[in-house]
């Protein structure tokens, strides 16, 4: 079953295509017209709408197609994503926010789309619920990011298969799971220093660390999503964490989309 899911998964990659605002799409192999510029690349690796049993399979056998490694190149462009929900309307605000890297972190691009939850809330598949809506949110944006930091976890995760994990390979881009909270394994004290560390383990092997980014202040929750080391992924989030617990990427984020949902609701 895994095998047959991962073989569905690569036979029909779709890319996305965005120029002066429009977005139009072709088959993995073709040519996009000359006047549009190629940014994020979208692999269509599974149907949104499936049972949650099918949801579990698609993670078990998606995440051997994780890659772990140094990132190509410097990173000069990294991108926050996050989502609020008004539980009353079950509705959702997804905004992604691009960085630019340039000794300081200038904001570059900023988008947000609003949509509803297809997909009931069940622990470990958070990102059935919230993928489609921020992937919406990706297929606006104008800029290419080197790296995305999502509010969520990546390989930390009962199928080492979080959200970070689940977009970023979608996306075909280095991520980063950056999580307030841990959803698994377990870890020593962390130093009251900002920089330091635990690793966080979970059945017998590390797939995260305890990172205290800021001195008396709980640790975050970083985890490799996709093409990125854990080193690399532990560098690019305090180099962004600007003063605050959070990373800037997604703390901007997370005010975007919540400034939003109150314009929306008032």
């Amino acid at each position: 079953m895994q095998a047959a899911i991962r073989a569905e998964a690569l036979s029909y990659t779709t890319a996305f295509m965005v120029g002066n605002d429009i977005r139009n799409a072709y088959t993995a192999g073709g040519s996009p017209p000359p006047h549009y510029e190629v940014t994020l690349k979208f692999k269509q690796l599974h149907s949104w709408r499936i049972s949650s049993k099918k949801a579990v399979q698609v993670q078990t056998a998606l995440k051997e197609l994780l890659v772990f490694r140094k990132q190509r190149g410097a990173i000069k462009t990294i991108a926050g994503a996050d989502i609020s929900y008004d539980k009353k309307s079950e509705r959702f605000f997804a905004g992604v926010v691009v960085f630019r890297l340039n000794g300081c972190l200038e904001l570059v691009e900023e988008c947000a789309v609003t949509g509803k939850a297809r997909f009931p809330y069940i622990p470990g598949l958070l990102s059935f619920r919230e993928g489609p809506i921020l992937l919406r949110a990706f297929r606006k944006l104008k800029t290419n990011p080197d790296v995305i930091l999502f509010d969520g976890q990546g390989i930390a995760h009962p199928r080492n298969f979080g959200l970070a994990s689940h977009i970023g390979l979608i996306l075909d881009t280095p991520s980063i799971g950056c999580a307030k909270s841990r959803l698994v394994g377990e870890h020593d004290d962390v130093e009251n220093v900002a920089g330091a560390y635990s690793k966080l383990i979970y059945k017998n092997k590390a797939v995260g660390v305890a990172l205290r980014t800021k001195v008396n202040t709980k640790p975050i929750f970083v985890s490799i999503g996709h093409k990125i080391t854990l080193a690399s992924a532990i560098s690019a989030v305090l180099r962004t964490c600007c003063g605050y617990r959070i990373p800037e990427p997604v703390r901007y984020a997370h005010l975007f989309v919540n400034k939003l949902r109150k314009q929306h609701l008032s």
